[in-house]
């Protein structure tokens, strides 16, 4: 059984900061990738930065030189280092991973279906 724990989640102004975590609890030593993707009320989820089981990485667009995904193999823990945050960046922020090991190419590591397990999410709100 995989769960997936996501925490860090507030309200903050236009140009502030914050730290989304992720604690992954998997019966595994292997590297898995590993995601974050968010959401807005009405509107399809789509993903924001991602992580190969090799420590590549990739970013959306929209989020590209403002974000920041890493992992602490340590803690067992995704990390979302989100700066200058924007009005547009208010969203429900998941985190996901996959059941294989599988490495996946930059293309499909923020496609939706290459995930199987979920966190609950948590509550980004920026405001002017």
């Amino acid at each position: 059984q995989v769960q997936l724990v996501e925490s860090g989640g507030g309200s903050v102004q236009a140009g502030g900061s914050l730290n989304l975590a992720c604690v992954v609890s998997r019966y595994s030593t292997s590297n898995y990738n590993m995601a974050w993707f968010r959401q807005v009320p009405g509107q399809a989820r789509e993903g924001v930065a991602g992580i190969d089981t090799l420590g590549g990485t990739v970013y959306s667009d929209f989020v590209k030189g403002r974000f920041t995904i890493s992992w602490d193999n340590e803690k067992k823990t995704l990390l979302l280092q989100m700066n200058y945050l924007k009005l547009e960046d208010t969203a429900m922020y998941y985190c996901a991973t996959s059941a294989s090991a599988r490495w996946l190419s930059w293309r499909l590591l923020l496609q939706e279906n290459q995930y199987n397990y979920w966190g609950q999410g948590t509550q980004v709100t920026v405001s002017s």
